[in-house]
């Protein structure tokens, strides 16, 4: 597997595509915690995360051995794409048509809840992912820049409550906040690269 860990993911889809398992083996080690950790977030319960993580590999062994697979350059993307439509279909399916309606008609397309549900449900689960996202990079961030952070953004105190807080002054509480926020962009930028 050390071999592999060079070895860029289209480099990894081709080598399993052409029968190399060890490959998959590398790609599956580099992106499980991130698909797993997506999925649980959405889910909230173990054995349903653990079927979905199972599901959504399973669905990208048949698509790149099927040689349908063609998103070269994107495989991450791709890869947190299927996990999330994984979810979405499996957050309908559980859920079933709910129809809210003061019809007569049993058929209401106009009145159908899951529409509204799925969109506000699939926006929480990608609201959950970035706040878990942001607060993964505040905490690279150096103690006193994260701390700041943390006292206005979370326990929503003034700079001069943090301030008092932290025993500087307020323009030192303010000068950490505009360095956190610069090194916050860039870990962001590094971390899409």
């Amino acid at each position: 597997m050390k071999e592999f860990s060079a070895y860029t993911d289209e480099q990894l889809v081709v080598s399993f595509k052409e029968g190399n398992d060890s490959a998959f083996d590398a790609l599956l080690k580099r992106y499980e915690s991130k698909v797993y950790s997506y999925i649980f977030c959405a889910v909230r319960n173990q054995e349903e995360a653990n079927d979905l993580f199972q599901e959504v590999f399973m669905r990208v062994i048949a698509t790149i051995k099927s040689g349908r697979y063609n998103d070269m350059n994107k495989f991450a993307s791709w890869l947190m794409r299927i996990t999330h439509n994984q979810v979405i279909d499996r957050h309908r399916h559980l859920q079933g048509p709910q129809l809210i309606s003061d019809d007569d008609s049993e058929m209401d397309i106009f009145n159908d809840a899951s529409i509204a549900v799925d969109e506000n449900r699939e926006r929480e689960i990608i609201d959950q992912q970035t706040l878990a996202e942001v607060r993964h990079l505040i905490m690279q961030l150096p103690e006193s820049q994260r701390e700041v952070v943390l006292m206005r953004f979370y326990d929503e105190l003034s700079f001069k409550e943090i301030a008092v807080k932290t025993g500087v002054s307020i323009n030192t509480a303010l000068g950490r906040m505009r360095y956190a926020l610069i090194n916050l962009r860039k870990l962001a930028r590094h971390a899409l690269a």
